[in-house]
């Protein structure tokens, strides 16, 4: 079978700055891919591509088997996309916005009654479906935004931090929606997300940096390159401990955040067993655990993700 999304040698340029350099991946048939960067990495000018939003300098996109640069009606017709920001008309109410979705992308008429009640039970706004959408909360707006995009049935369903700013209760009640229409029509997701915990349940993670792709692979053997244990040490000064850390151990990787020393070395038990016995400096906090997504993240671009969205 051939993937869904296509992206080969992929290139855009902004004058003098060549924002994304010659990328290229593939995207499987109801893969869940999720894709991270830091700030700056080229991972909007990226989707704006794929999206059709955006002309490359050069390379080839293709989603369901159209190409995004010389079938762009076809592509878009394919795909369905949740901002970021919330792009609701608020004058009109939930039921008026999927009605205008639906002749966008030409819903067949005796199909769309079916459709809108159908997204509306999958994200439970059946009985808000008349109200305003400027009486809404900010989770039901963003029900109601994954609703619209799931009304034409996309082969792929784009989610720009589909729920940044949303409680974890209301996080979690929209990716159970996401995920059930997801397993029921075969979708496949493509995600950019600063949480953590919602990238763990993608297939497989790209890490782009500085407009290229520096990793793809599945949660677990991105995590399994970062190997070892992380420490997270705090002391009364962590200046003496990093140099006599280096000094000792300069096998050990160590970056100083805040208040804290992340030290991430082959085995904690030697760790705590050997230096931690010859520091003289107080010690006043530590944490030791597995990498997480984080980690990996922090190891390939520098930047701790928690910072702020990608």
């Amino acid at each position: 079978m051939e993937p869904i999304i296509q992206v080969h040698e992929l290139r855009k340029s902004f004058k003098d700055m060549e924002a994304v350099k010659g990328i290229h991946f593939d995207v499987a048939q109801g893969e869940i891919f999720g894709f991270l960067g830091p700030n700056g990495a080229g991972k909007s000018t990226t989707i704006n591509m794929i999206c059709t939003m955006l002309a490359p300098t050069s390379g080839s996109v293709t989603i369901n088997g159209y190409d995004a640069f010389k079938q762009k009606a076809k592509v878009r017709e394919s795909i369905g996309i949740i901002f970021q920001e919330n792009t609701l008309d608020e004058k009109l109410s939930a039921l008026e916005n999927l009605k205008l979705h639906c002749r966008f992308y030409r819903v067949p008429k005796n199909k769309r009654a079916e459709r809108i009640q159908e997204v509306l039970e999958i994200v439970d706004l059946v009985d808000n479906q008349k109200k305003k959408v400027e009486e809404f909360s900010g989770g039901m707006k963003r029900r109601l935004e994954i609703a619209r995009g799931l009304l034409h049935y996309p082969k792929v369903l784009f989610l720009d931090e589909p729920t940044v700013g949303l409680d974890p209760q209301t996080r979690a009640h929209i990716w159970e929606y996401i995920l059930r229409l997801k397993e029921k029509e075969n979708i496949t997701i493509f995600l950019t997300t600063h949480y953590l915990d919602e990238a763990e349940i993608s297939h497989r993670i790209a890490i782009m940096d500085k407009g290229t792709i520096i990793a793809l692979d599945t949660p677990d053997r991105l995590k399994q390159q970062v190997g070892g244990d992380v420490i997270e040490l705090g002391t009364e000064d962590n200046d003496a401990v990093a140099a006599q850390l280096q000094s000792a151990m300069p096998e050990a990787e160590v970056k100083q955040e805040a208040d804290i020393l992340r030290i991430q070395v082959p085995s904690s038990d030697q760790f705590i067993s050997t230096f931690l016995q010859q520091i003289r400096v107080p010690i006043t906090s530590l944490n030791i655990r597995r990498p997480t997504l984080n980690d990996v993240f922090l190891s390939y671009t520098g930047r701790d993700i928690k910072a702020g969205p990608a």
